[in-house]
């Protein structure tokens, strides 16, 4: 996973919206409104009218997907009085986890895991608008997210989320792109099991790209989840108003679980720098064992050359005594074999009292 950033053009003045020129050009709104007694899901077309006509009392949660309408943008910001540059952060694709404050509404940047992407750790940028009765959320492409939960709950009027207010809603929305991390973490801890299987019985070159592809993915997750910690640790201690007392002790267990997500992820970081140490080992030692057959097959053949290569020489044993008798001899070739064999087994029960084989 490449983190690589979309900006606008360079000399482009502050606030400019530009969608991402990976973004599809439509984009699906939808606008859900709940009190404790009534709740409504609808799919809106023109957002112009809808915000006109759309009741004053209760939470609204207004969730885009996709990046490529502009107008979109320009239409919320305009009626919830946004500023040009938190609009601006929408389409920078991707940034760092952040939180700022603005005068009446807050301005998160977090990520979320894509479900059924989990072994690739994919994920897409969420950003989130807090004001005091609304939030906005805007996701990178339509499709699934893991806000279903969320929803499911709303329809449901499950727990205490339909009688909370918009901090509360934010809060669920963080709580559950953090904790879509989980799975995405017992995912790969399978995957570096089966990998420390393999690079302890039989480590290949293609355990070695599945460890740098792991090492990759938890490099691209920690990148995105250490920035998030200091941005759920400064919205459990907002001090603007727009969050009660009651969803920070909430926001400091999203807090919790970011360090738990964290913790497992360096540990999973460390299991990773250990595995290619390890896989390294194994092929160095496995190169050492190589060269110690090598050695000893070849210090095993020295000898007899050496044997070979004295019986090879052109002498005459009728010119003297002193002129290898040897080569006269009926049965002088088969001593020469049986000398190497007795040579050749020296050295193996040499080799084999010294420890070497």
């Amino acid at each position: 996973m490449v983190w690589k950033k979309h900006y606008g053009m360079p000399g482009t003045s502050p606030g400019t919206l530009t969608p991402p020129a990976h973004a599809l050009p439509e984009a699906v709104v939808t606008a859900i409104h709940y009190t404790v007694e009534d709740y409504t899901e609808t799919p809106v077309s023109d957002l112009h009218a809808y915000l006109h006509s759309a009741l004053p009392e209760g939470v609204f949660w207004f969730n885009v997907d996709g990046l490529g309408d502009v107008q979109i943008l320009e239409t919320l910001g305009a009626h919830f009085h946004l500023h040009p540059l938190s609009l601006e952060d929408v389409l920078h694709i991707p940034q760092r986890a952040k939180l700022e404050d603005y005068e009446h509404y807050q301005f998160l940047v977090f990520h979320m895991p894509l479900p059924g992407h989990t072994m690739l750790g994919a994920t897409e940028q969420v950003t989130l608008f807090l004001g005091k009765s609304y939030v906005l959320t805007f996701q990178e492409r339509p499709g699934g997210d893991l806000f279903e939960s969320v929803r499911q709950r709303l329809r449901q009027a499950r727990g205490k989320i339909r009688a909370s207010g918009a901090d509360y809603l934010a809060y669920t929305l963080l709580d559950a792109a953090i904790d879509g991390f989980f799975p995405v973490l017992e995912e790969m801890g399978e995957r570096l099991s089966a990998l420390e299987e393999a690079v302890l019985d039989h480590p290949t070159h293609d355990t070695m790209e599945e460890i740098y592809a792991v090492r990759r993915t938890l490099l691209a997750l920690r990148r995105v989840l250490w920035p998030l910690r200091q941005a759920v640790q400064t919205f459990s201690r907002d001090d603007s108003g727009l969050v009660s007392p009651g969803t920070r002790l909430f926001l400091r267990d999203c807090y919790d679980h970011v360090l738990q997500v964290i913790d497992v992820l360096e540990n999973y970081r460390e299991l990773v720098a250990g595995l290619m140490e390890t896989y390294l080992s194994s092929q160095s030692h496995h190169l050492n064992e190589v060269m110690k057959v090598l050695t000893i097959i070849s210090t095993i053949f020295m000898p007899l050359s050496f044997i070979a290569g004295v019986y090879g020489m052109n002498f005459k044993s009728e010119a003297g005594r002193w002129n290898m008798p040897e080569l006269a001899w009926a049965l002088g070739y088969p001593m020469a074999l049986l000398l190497m064999t007795l040579v050749a087994l020296s050295l193996l029960v040499f080799f084999r009292r010294k420890g070497w084989l």
